[in-house]
């Protein structure tokens, strides 16, 4: 995909923890085809990272705080959003989180807490941050999010992320039915694994990337160019007739019965 289809775009990305970042991968093929990026970072920890990465991107990139779990600081993000531009055209929302306890044991053991926490930081923010963006797509938009296949099927140690991501994707759907009438599109790219901090988190990781690479249908998961140039056919108008969906970058993998 060439040319400069997000010429003129201005856009959000929630996400960016590292330089391996699905956040990341999109983020880079929005702005090389031509997008204007605001970031967030969470977290003081997180903020040098994302600094250093954004400077590559020119001086003045914006980059403001925001933990998605508070209100409050979801509208402090969108406030600055607001000091730069009257307008949005694209949200990325690639936000995901769930106990290391609770990716390690049985489903069944998952506590309350972690459910919770999983749900709201995975799913909820979608909502959160979609609320702030949607007021600013004035001239419509395209909102993508990350999901996994875990949220259709059982992937052992996905554990109650598989159930935040089943959430995830309902979400989309009604936001993208909702926002269809004001030209606000809403989708999902549900990716193969790919080695990110995200992920690691995850037991099991190298017999996931192991298995894709023995049954996928092009014998290999994905990498992250490849999701950042399906990011920026999402947020190009060559998917204006797509919404509510869940895109499949995987090498084929969900297709497989056995």
């Amino acid at each position: 995909m060439t040319g400069k289809l997000l010429e003129g775009k201005t856009g959000v990305i929630f996400g960016v923890a590292n330089k391996r970042s699905i956040a990341w991968a999109i983020a880079q093929a929005w702005s090389a085809a031509g997008a204007k990026l605001i970031f967030n970072y969470q977290g003081e920890r997180l903020k040098e990272n994302v600094e250093e990465l954004v400077a590559t991107f020119g001086a003045d990139v914006p980059l403001y705080p925001c933990d998605v779990t508070k209100d409050s600081e979801i509208s402090d993000f969108f406030r600055h959003v607001r000091d730069h531009t009257d307008r949005l055209n694209l949200l990325l929302h690639s936000v995901a989180f769930a106990p290391k306890e609770a990716l390690e044991g049985n489903f069944l053991d998952t506590s309350r807490s972690a459910f919770s926490v999983a749900h709201d930081v995975s799913a909820y923010s979608l909502i959160g941050v979609t609320r702030e963006a949607s007021s600013l797509m004035t001239q419509g938009g395209s909102i993508v999010t990350m999901t996994y296949y875990g949220s259709q099927k059982v992937v052992p140690h996905y554990n109650v992320m598989g159930v935040a991501k089943a959430s995830l994707e309902a979400t989309v759907r009604y936001l993208a039915y909702e926002l269809g009438t004001r030209k606000i599109r809403v989708n999902c790219i549900s990716a193969g694994p790919v080695q990110t901090l995200a992920a690691r988190g995850i037991s099991g990781l190298s017999t996931m990337i192991k298995h894709y690479q023995e049954r996928a249908p092009l014998r290999r998961s994905c990498d992250p160019a490849e999701l950042g140039q399906t990011g920026v056919f999402l947020a190009s108008d060559g998917a204006t007739a797509i919404t509510g969906q869940v895109i499949y970058v995987d090498g084929g993998y969900q297709i497989m019965g056995m």
